[in-house]
């Protein structure tokens, strides 16, 4: 048991950190990405026009888990049509990429985060 419980803390430190209050690159929002389980997920934390979108509160990310060194795999909401669509995360540095996409991968739409 030792063993295995080492084994997964070396893998560990190698996978970057997706954990923290990220914004997006357009500054209209922010969510916090954060532990659910053995997953990652985030959710809108603030928003500019909060009124008029609607989405603080809102898990937008879920089920995100690693798929090797700093990338995710999961689900994505988007609160503008209100679908789910497969979901990565690809942490580089200070930045994570963010992807929804449809049609087994061939339809993709990112969109770029800076920590806080």
């Amino acid at each position: 048991m030792a063993t295995i419980s080492s084994a997964f803390f070396i893998g560990a430190a190698y996978a970057g950190d997706a954990s923290g209050t990220w914004l997006r690159d357009n500054g209209e929002s922010k969510v916090k990405i954060g532990s659910c389980g053995t997953a990652l997920c985030g959710s809108v934390i603030w928003e500019k026009e909060a009124a008029k979108q609607g989405s603080v509160g809102k898990r937008v990310f879920y089920d995100m888990v690693s798929e090797g060194d700093n990338k995710w795999k999961g689900k994505a909401f988007n609160p503008e049509d209100g679908k789910t669509y497969t979901g990565t995360m690809t942490l580089n540095g200070d930045k994570l990429t963010t992807a929804g996409c449809v049609l087994g991968g061939l339809i993709c739409r990112s969109v770029t985060w800076v920590r806080q």
